[in-house]
């Protein structure tokens, strides 16, 4: 497929838009509770998704089964990482939970030899998981060391990439559907689940709400978790899955560096020595035989 200048723009922009969603975390985190960050950013990206499937002229779907496959989506896709996230990000910086996610595409690689048939492991593959997992042993092992509890918030935000992992080889073995239509539907499912799961989520002072936490979960439910669907979708049909895959290594180095400039958070030898250890196994894996 054409990769053109555009694609190129949108490619940035879908980096910068995902890589600063851990940033909004953290400045939500001041005012709400992860579940109700959850709940929001959910509710706000469906109603954004709704907003652009209708101005596609999209229609849902009308038979029970695609429904089913939405609510295993909306929870292991969704619901899940984004508690996960959320409540890792109450012991641990921004940067790095967004260092920590880019193991997600090394946990799909054991993932895919295990349950896809044609997607098997070759020395590439496993020479960059163990790259990438020495990685995640730099940001683990400081905490360990002296029992910070900052070791949760890690394990917490590495149980979310799993669960981005197994979603994505759940969505290879299901039935593919309209991409813009499904990533509608799941944000609704898991929006209507948020609810029944925290009911309470919306018992809160608004008036006591500071600006910077109220702005910042507008922007992580509308950008990263609805608009960001839409630039996705369209790099996706212009350029193809391989050119969008080059975000794997930018998203980790955006939300590290954002965090790191915008909140002022540490820049420590070892998160940088992890970050170089996880992106070059990224980069060995996709090596051929």
């Amino acid at each position: 497929m054409h990769t053109n200048k555009r694609n190129y723009q949108l490619l940035g922009l879908l980096i910068i838009v995902w890589g600063s969603s851990f940033l909004l975390i953290d400045r939500s985190l001041l005012f709400f509770s992860p579940e109700q960050i959850v709940g929001y950013r959910l509710i706000i990206g469906a109603v954004v998704m709704l907003c652009v499937s209708f101005l596609y002229g999209k229609q849902l779907p009308r038979s029970i089964t695609p429904w089913l496959h939405f609510v295993v989506y909306a929870v292991i896709g969704n619901i899940l990482p984004y508690l996960l996230i959320a409540t890792g990000q109450l012991t641990i910086t921004s940067g790095m939970a967004g260092l920590l996610m880019a193991f997600m595409p090394l946990v799909t690689l054991i993932l895919a030899h295990i349950f896809l048939p044609n997607d098997r492991l070759n020395r590439f593959k496993v020479l960059g998981f163990i790259l990438g997992f020495s990685g995640v042993m730099f940001i683990l092992w400081p905490s360990v060391n002296d029992g910070s509890n900052t070791i949760f918030g890690i394990l917490l935000v590495l149980a979310a990439a799993c669960a981005y992992s197994i979603n994505t080889i759940i969505a290879s073995r299901l039935p593919s559907y309209d991409p813009l239509v499904s990533s509608t539907c799941v944000l609704i499912v898991a929006s209507l689940m948020s609810f029944l799961i925290w009911p309470n989520i919306f018992y809160i002072d608004f008036n006591n709400i500071p600006f910077i936490s109220s702005f910042s979960i507008l922007l992580l439910g509308a950008l990263p978790t609805g608009f960001a669907a839409l630039i996705y979708f369209t790099i996706i049909n212009n350029a193809g899955a391989t050119f969008l895959s080059n975000i794997n290594y930018l998203i980790p180095v955006v939300a590290f560096f954002l965090g790191a400039v915008v909140l002022g958070e540490p820049i420590l030898w070892y998160n940088i020595l992890a970050l170089l250890l996880i992106i070059s196994g990224i980069f060995i894996s996709r090596f051929k035989s």
